[in-house]
């Protein structure tokens, strides 16, 4: 499949006003318009109006503008709340009409209501809601394109996504080794992964080009900023529905920090205006980064031909970029996520597993020698929010933090310490890990095992039989040091893995990988806090459903923003533990329960800040911290000169409170210091 050549010379602005107005009767100004093609002009009228006249390059098929032609009309009466480009008749009344222009080549020749409107590629930021609302416009584009059908859209163009593998053949334009390395990668991803897949995908017709450069933004103001169109429908063809949105969605992640997030805000709105099965997400990511690859490869094929085009390399640098951070994230991870995106259990094979828990791990044996099912323990919090922790930063710090701890357990006389499970924690300062592709004032916070403060030297057990995935001393600051993964087999050939963190180091020395362990049979030993970094002795318990190639680097703490797949990925221990619910104390009530709680209970004269409002639940200095863990620079609250959780001023308040809270019926010399 040979990228298209321009063989013609351009139409002048001079001349296609010329034909404007021998067409249309219209008289104006034509302004060139950028294309790869085709010659399209801006047409400004005296009177103010303005329309798109399209002069088609001399090889275009009549049939191929019919196509667009009627395809407009079908939007225009199947979904007219939607601001697309309307098609304007010419004098005789036809949808397009055929000329000969000044380099004596027959053109065919069409005329569109131009729609203002700034495009997404000048706009920024590229907030959420705005790549939403380009995920909702073309999923309600292709509902109402579902019942058209045009001999056109059954044709071989290098645009469709299911012939991709053409781009393989131009790989050597590509002079850069390692570049064209990466290219060639996500095209083996994509004969991998999604061409076995596709016999059992749904095809329609589908706009196919959503680029950047293509869809139309509201003005800045009134905020939201919305996409509320899309131009030039060259592209459409009849292929793979799930393309629309892949394609999206590779143009929507150039520029940003975290391509996945931006990805999945076109893919859910998409899908909630047009829904999507689990086959269809499951080549999303494929189809994705191969837009991307199609697309430089495409470049640097056209670039040797037309070394001086502009248009050809436009978005070939942050393709590239794009495609190096895709390159970072593990496929399966991005499928998870995407899932998630659509509303599905981010992980399929996640209620399999699950059931096969719920049978089995009733009868499996306590993990350590302290049965937590009979509870003896306490939970502790070490969340953001933390009375225990506090505001300041720095009593987070193991050294620190150990000796509450200790304290709690010896006050509760109990012999072990329960670390929640899903808690947002101040603990850790790393922003990212392998398999994410975040932007890096996001730290991790969210908790994905369960921690048991205990006796070092305390044996653990194999809660099921397995063998040993992969061990290692994973030394470094905030790290499970001394780290084992077992591997369980279920009934039907599905696995899953359990991961103990914080060992003794002795434990290594004497395992190796394939090693089986019965149920019930000792193969560790929780380590000491000089072996585990300084921390108070406990065993970091965590179950994962997979490793996504990690081994014994699958963190054992998440993103906020990603935490519904990394939840999906390690469910709750506490379906093996068993520690009884009464142990727990009440969960704090998520942002959206706070939210409308807050709604019934409080007056709407207490006004809340941001369309969304943050649950702010630790302040410290200059900054607020919301129940993810999330820094916020505090610059207009009401504490701008001494900062939050100032030591001086809580020792006083707090002092104050222990003698006296009341007001001014009563005389009291302090009110009067203070006026």
């Amino acid at each position: 499949m040979m990228p298209e050549v321009r063989v013609a010379p351009p139409i002048t602005p001079a001349e296609a006003a010329r034909l404007a107005f021998e067409l249309y009767g219209l008289e104006g100004q034509a302004h060139s318009l950028s294309g790869e093609y085709d010659d399209n002009f801006h047409l400004i009228l005296s009177d103010g109006r303005d329309f798109v006249l399209k002069i088609m390059h001399p090889s275009r098929e009549e049939s191929f503008v019919d196509m667009q032609c009627r395809a407009l009309t079908h939007l225009g009466d199947r979904a007219p709340h939607l601001a697309l480009p309307r098609v304007i008749p010419a004098r005789r009344g036809e949808l397009f009409a055929r000329q000969t222009v000044d380099d004596g080549s027959v053109r065919l020749i069409w005329l569109l209501t131009f729609l203002p409107g700034s495009l997404l590629v000048d706009v920024h930021p590229h907030n959420p809601e705005l790549l939403q609302s380009l995920g909702q416009l073309l999923g309600e584009m292709d509902a109402a394109l579902l019942d058209f059908s045009h001999p056109s859209t059954h044709r071989d163009l290098k645009w469709d996504l299911s012939q991709s593998l053409w781009a393989r053949k131009y790989l050597s334009h590509v002079s850069d080794l390692r570049r064209r390395a990466l290219a060639a990668s996500f095209l083996d991803l994509f004969e991998r992964e999604a061409l076995p897949r596709f016999p059992e995908l749904r095809r329609s017709v589908i706009y196919g080009d959503a680029n950047d450069y293509n869809a139309l933004v509201t003005p800045p103001w009134p905020q939201p900023r919305r996409v509320v169109s899309v131009i030039d429908f060259g592209d459409m063809h009849y292929g793979l529905t799930v393309a629309e949105p892949a394609i999206a969605a590779a143009y929507a992640v150039l520029g940003k920090d975290d391509p996945l997030f931006a990805a999945a805000s076109v893919l859910a709105a998409y899908h909630r205006a047009f829904p999507l099965g689990e086959n269809e997400v499951a080549v999303f990511f494929p189809l994705l980064a191969t837009r991307l690859a199609v697309s430089v490869i495409n470049s640097a094929h056209r670039n040797s031909l037309h070394p001086d085009d502009p248009y050809v390399t436009v978005t070939e640098g942050p393709a590239w970029d794009a495609l190096e951070r895709l390159a970072q994230v593990h496929a399966r991870f991005a499928h998870y996520t995407f899932r998630a995106a659509c509303g599905f259990t981010a992980v399929p094979t996640a209620h399999k597993i699950s059931d096969w828990l719920r049978r089995n791990a009733r009868e499996a044996p306590p993990i350590t020698c302290h049965d937590l099912r009979k509870g003896n323990c306490l939970v502790l919090d070490l969340s953001v929010g933390s009375t225990l922790l506090g505001a300041d930063p720095a009593n987070a710090v193991e050294s620190v933090a150990t000796p509450k701890l200790k304290s709690l357990l010896q006050d509760a006389n109990v012999s072990v310490g329960i670390g929640r499970y899903n808690e947002a924690r101040p603990f850790y300062s790393s922003p990212l890990f392998a398999g994410s592709s975040n932007p890096t004032d996001e730290r991790r916070t969210i908790h994905l095992g369960v921690d048991l403060f205990t006796e070092p030297g305390t044996a653990v057990f194999a809660p099921f039989d397995g063998i040993v995935e992969a061990l290692a001393n994973n030394a470094a600051a905030l790290d499970y040091g001394p780290v084992i993964v077992l591997k369980h087999q279920i009934d039907d050939g599905e696995h899953f893995f359990t991961l103990y963190g914080h060992l003794s180091t002795d434990s290594l020395s004497k395992l190796s990988p394939g090693q089986q362990f019965a149920r019930g049979q000792q193969f560790a030993r929780i380590g000491t806090a000089q072996e585990n970094g300084g921390w108070s002795p406990h065993l970091h318990f965590q179950i994962i459903l997979d490793l996504l190639d990690l081994a014994t680097d699958f963190p054992g703490v998440a993103l906020a923003s990603q935490r519904s797949v990394w939840t999906s990925l390690s469910p709750d221990p506490n379906r093996i533990l068993g520690i009884p619910e009464n142990c727990f104390p009440p969960n704090a009530p998520d942002l959206q329960h706070t939210l409308e709680a807050r709604r019934k209970l409080l007056g709407g004269n207490l006004s809340i800040s941001y369309n969304k409002p943050l649950k702010i639940v630790r302040g410290w200095r200059q900054y607020l911290y919301d129940d993810t863990g999330r820094a916020f620079l505090d610059v207009y609250n009401n504490v701008p000169l001494v900062g939050h959780s100032h030591p001086r001023v809580a020792q006083a308040a707090a002092a104050q409170l222990a003698l006296l809270n009341t007001n001014t019926r009563y005389l009291h010399d302090n009110v009067l210091r203070y006026a």
